[in-house]
């Protein structure tokens, strides 16, 4: 191959027409369709949707497959250089919904997962390569190791499957890790009615902090213990003893509607808008 792949941008590129096939199908592409692909890398998806959808924006970092994104003559592909992390999505994505495909590179999937989350609106279909223990993580029920911040995030806001697994065979170079693809559904509305997003993430992340210890001891850790914690978790039957890993969607969004009435006994005054 022409290009060298960068192992600091994380770069193992799709070369399995059989996984590329199964992504585009999962995708459901049609001629209507604006989409987003993140790290096309040398291009095994972007050949194949090219033709088939109404635009392809392309997040890309690496400057040498910027420019040879730039060199070619489709109109309907639009190049946006930078890192996808720290690019503007509203502003480059003025035409939602878009499909978001991608291989995504996965020393930053979680990243890229919190920005989609915080950028849940653009998207009605996403089509996503993660390495397998994300992807575990994401699709877990309660009750596992597996269970943590984001599998209680996207699940608010997705309903998520399992495309199909990929070995590193499918990659060059190859990884030393399996993966898999996974297909999110936008909700058209999420599943908890949350007075302010940003307040039901920290909730989750604070519960998830000492995943160890109990959901008391866990909460109190991250500032959202008070004098009566143990009295209102009871009070929305939650044991105080359990562990974050054991609560379920529903669990959290009570829990999060119960601390919101509680903020100003939480130790050190925090507030609803702190991270």
């Amino acid at each position: 191959m022409e290009h060298r792949p960068k192992k600091r941008f994380g770069q193992n590129f799709l070369t399995d027409i059989h996984v590329v096939e199964e992504i585009l199908a999962a995708a459901a592409l049609e001629p209507r369709d604006r989409v987003l692909e993140i790290g096309p890398g040398l291009g095994a998806l972007t050949d194949r949707m090219l033709p088939m959808v109404h635009s392809l924006h392309v997040m890309e970092l690496d400057r040498e497959l910027v420019a040879r994104l730039e060199d070619r003559p489709e109109p309907q592909l639009r190049v946006h250089a930078g890192d996808a992390l720290r690019l503007d999505w509203p502003a480059l994505l003025v035409e939602p919904p878009y499909k978001l495909v991608a291989n995504l590179p996965y020393n930053i999937s979680s990243q890229i997962l919190f920005k989609i989350l915080d950028h849940r609106h653009l998207f009605n279909r996403l089509v996503l390569m993660f390495q397998k223990e994300v992807g575990d993580r994401l699709c877990a029920p309660p009750g596992g190791r597996d269970y943590g911040i984001l599998s209680v995030l996207c699940r608010n806001g997705f309903d998520i499957r399992r495309v199909l697994r990929v070995p590193p065979g499918a990659f060059y170079p190859a990884p030393k890790v399996h993966s898999v693809v996974l297909l999110f559904e936008t909700l058209p509305q999420p599943r908890l009615a949350l007075r302010d997003e940003r307040f039901f993430r920290r909730v989750v992340k604070g519960a998830f902090s000492q995943r160890r210890k109990t959901l008391r001891n866990s909460l109190a850790a991250a500032g959202l213990g008070f004098a009566d914690l143990d009295g209102m978790l009871e009070g929305i039957g939650i044991d105080p003893r359990r562990r974050a890993e054991t609560l379920s969607l529903q669990e959290f969004g009570a829990l999060t509607e119960a601390l919101w009435k509680n903020q100003a006994n939480f130790e050190g005054g925090c507030t609803a808008a702190s991270e």
